[in-house]
């Protein structure tokens, strides 16, 4: 019985020990032990968990010494190359730092077992104060704020970075929220690097629906274009307090986007604003959010403003354009689709103005 025993323990200290390649040596994050996160977790133990996915699950916890909460991301690795595709992320990831964006601290391998460490946001994520039942009521000028941070931040994965980072699963849901309720981008699971002025090489198709660009489906190719789509929807969740596809709305609002759009044509936009704020938003930055919600949400990606339109949008540097093309083609009657040679650009549409 004691020799058994002794064998059971063995196999699962063994289970649980780190393990330490060559190529790991040069990652740059903090590593931590797999003990050190399984006490901050109490044992990974359900009371901890904060929510699952498909890459993993995701735990609260309080690193021993220090009492800095956290939140560790376990996903579980079989494949030998996945693994080693996601420790060459965590070494570039690990070093993006933006106000806006939710740090990356440090990591563990343990066997199967892939241990990331964020910092932890108490807020939780966007989408829990948007839809159904929310926690409480984000007032108009805590949204703006929010939007305007998110803005900022992939402004920074997009361009200001050393690498161009396409995040590829921007939603309500990866948006998390600090003691101050700030807007921070979380999750780059799917995130992709390559250097400016390249083109990116994946052709799977991966994110969440009602967030995926329409030219994903042809092409599989991911681009800063495709994250642009991604936040236009986030901007008329904000605003709308509805998700990009509502299977208990009407027929006619069951896509946000459609519906949005549709109302805003008939003269009618603020119709939309979410009524759980009871008319209390400041009108003019409902129609910019509306607006800018329409254009990231065009069909055609060469339509849709970069990141840095849109910061600039929203701080009010530029003026928005006075006509919002459909976001599902230019205009079919004429012939100006997404695909013929008559293509409008987005730039066609922007009246811009000198910095003040």
């Amino acid at each position: 019985m004691l020799i058994v025993f002794i064998s059971f323990y063995l196999v699962r200290k063994l289970k649980e020990s780190d393990i330490i390649e060559v190529s790991e040596l040069e990652i740059g994050p903090h590593r931590f032990s797999y003990q050190e996160l399984k006490k901050a977790t109490m044992g990974f133990r359900d009371k901890e968990l904060l929510g699952f996915g498909g890459f993993g699950r995701v735990y609260k916890g309080t690193l021993q010494g220090t009492n800095t909460q956290v939140a560790v991301k376990r996903i579980s690795h079989e494949s030998k190359q996945g693994l080693r595709e996601f420790m060459s992320e965590i070494a570039s990831i690990g070093r993006l730092r933006h106000r806006n964006l939710v740090p990356l601290l440090g990591w563990c391998r343990c066997r199967g077992d892939l241990l990331i460490v964020y910092d932890y946001m108490p807020n939780g994520s966007l989408d829990k104060y948007l839809f159904d039942e929310p926690k409480r009521v984000l007032g108009w000028d805590e949204r703006f704020k929010i939007i305007k941070g998110v803005a900022s931040g992939l402004l920074y994965l997009h361009e200001e970075w050393e690498q161009t980072v396409i995040h590829r699963d921007i939603k309500a849901g990866n948006v998390l929220l600090d003691s101050e309720l700030n807007g921070r981008l979380s999750d780059f699971g799917l995130a992709k690097l390559y250097e400016h002025g390249t083109n990116p090489t994946t052709t799977r198709v991966v994110g969440t629906l009602g967030y995926l660009a329409p030219e994903l489906t042809k092409t599989g190719k991911p681009t800063i274009a495709t994250d642009v789509f991604a936040f236009g929807a986030v901007l008329l969740e904000v605003a709308c307090g509805r998700r990009p596809i509502e299977p208990k709305a009407l027929p006619e609002e069951l896509i946000l986007v459609d519906w949005v759009w549709e109302r805003w044509q008939s003269g009618a936009a603020l119709e939309v604003v979410d009524p759980k704020l009871n008319g209390d938003f400041d009108e003019l930055e409902a129609i910019v959010v509306i607006k800018l919600g329409l254009m990231c949400s065009n069909d055609a990606p060469d339509a849709r403003p970069t990141m840095r339109q849109v910061v600039r949008y929203l701080e009010g540097e530029v003026a928005l354009p006075e006509v919002v093309p459909s976001p599902g083609g230019y205009d079919s009657k004429k012939g100006h689709g997404s695909g013929g040679t008559n293509t409008i650009r987005f730039e066609d549409f922007v009246h811009s103005y000198p910095n003040s």
